[in-house]
C-alpha cells in the first residue's frame, strides 16, 4: 500500500520550525524560482528582445498584483516623492534590462556571480544616500569584492566580455535603487512602493516594445508569461523569508544561486565555468557575506 502524503503545512511540521529555518527555506525556494526565471530568459533571448522580455516582465506582475493595487485605492496610491518613485523606477528597469542582457549572452553562472556585487555597491549607495558611516572592516571587504570582479573579467587579458560591465552596471544600479526603498519606506508603505515600481515599468516598456514587437506563438506565450509569474512567485519567497527569519541567518543561503545557475548552465546550455570565473565569484560571495555578518553586528550593538 502507497504510504499518504504529508503536508508539512496542515500537520503542524511547519510551524514546529525555527523562525530562521522557515525563512531559509522560503529563501533557497526563491533563488531557485530566479534561476529558473534567468534559465527562460536566456532560451527565449535567442529569439525576443530584451525589450520584449522586460515588458512581459512588467505586464504579467502587474496583472498578479493588480487585485492588491485595487485595494489599495485611488487614496491609497497618493505621494508626495513621486520623483523619487521615479528615479527608484528608472533605477531598477535600468538595472532589470542591463542583467537579461547579461544572462542571455553571458553564461548563466558568470552573469550570476557578478550580480552578486550588489552588496559591495550597496555599501557605496548607503553612504552616498543615507549618510551611512560604514566601519574600515566593511570598507575593506568591499575592496575585496571588487578584486574578485576584476578576477572574474580580467581586463588587459583581451578575454574581458564587454557584455560583463552591464551585468555589473545592472548590480550597481539595483544597489542604488535598493538604498532608495529605505529612503521611500520612511514614509511610503510597501503596496505604495510596488504600485509605482510595476505600473511605472509597465508604461516604459509599452514605449520601448513597440520597437521591437515580435509576436509570440505557441509555447512561447507560456514561457513570455511564466517570465512574469515566477519573478513574482519569487518575489514573494524572499519576502516572506526575511519576514520570519533574521536577515544575518537567512541571507547567506541566497548565494545557492550560484550552484542552480551553474546546474542549468550546464545541462541546458552546455556551459561550463572556467577557472577564474570560480576564483572571482568565490572572492566575491566570500567579501558579500561578510559585509552582510558585519552589518548584522553593527545593527545589534546598543546605540
Amino acid at each position: 500500500m502507497s504510504q499518504p502524503k504529508v503536508n508539512i503545512f496542515r500537520s503542524g511540521i511547519w510551524d514546529r520550525l525555527s523562525p530562521n529555518l522557515r525563512g531559509i527555506i522560503w529563501l533557497v525556494t526563491g533563488t531557485f524560482l530566479f534561476s529558473s526565471v534567468d534559465a527562460v530568459v536566456k532560451h527565449l533571448g535567442q529569439s525576443f528582445h530584451p525589450f520584449e522580455l522586460a515588458f512581459f516582465r512588467y505586464f504579467i506582475g502587474t496583472i498578479i498584483l493588480l487585485p492588491i493595487f485595487i485595494r489599495l485605492g485611488t487614496r491609497g496610491m497618493r505621494t508626495n516623492i513621486f520623483g523619487l518613485h521615479l528615479l527608484r523606477l528608472g533605477l531598477a528597469y535600468i538595472a532589470q534590462l542591463c542583467i537579461f542582457i547579461a544572462i542571455i549572452y553571458m553564461p548563466l553562472a558568470d552573469a550570476t556571480a557578478l550580480s552578486f556585487s550588489k552588496p559591495l555597491f550597496t555599501t557605496i549607495a548607503a553612504v552616498i544616500i543615507l549618510s551611512e558611516v560604514v566601519r574600515k572592516a566593511r570598507w575593506v571587504a568591499t575592496g575585496v569584492g571588487l578584486i574578485g570582479v576584476l578576477v572574474m573579467i580580467r581586463p588587459g587579458t583581451g578575454a574581458v566580455d564587454p557584455v560583463a560591465f552591464l551585468a555589473i552596471f545592472s548590480a550597481l544600479t539595483f544597489a542604488f535603487g535598493n538604498v532608495l526603498i529605505r529612503v521611500l519606506a520612511r514614509t511610503e508603505p510597501m503596496t505604495r512602493i510596488l504600485f509605482y515600481y510595476h505600473a511605472g515599468g509597465l508604461v516604459v516598456g509599452l514605449f520601448t516594445v513597440i520597437w521591437v514587437w515580435k509576436t509570440p506563438v505557441g509555447f512561447e506565450w507560456f514561457f513570455l508569461i511564466a517570465i512574469g509569474v515566477i519573478t513574482t512567485m519569487g518575489m514573494t519567497c524572499y519576502v516572506k523569508a526575511f519576514s520570519v527569519g533574521e536577515a544575518s541567518a537567512v541571507g547567506p543561503s541566497e548565494y545557492i544561486r550560484l550552484i542552480y545557475a551553474a546546474t542549468f548552465g550546464y545541462f541546458i546550455f552546455s556551459e561550463i565555468p572556467d577557472f577564474w570565473t570560480i576564483v572571482g565569484a568565490t572572492i566575491i560571495v566570500g567579501a558579500a557575506l561578510f559585509i552582510a555578518r558585519d552589518a548584522a553586528r553593527a545593527s545589534s550593538e546598543p546605540r
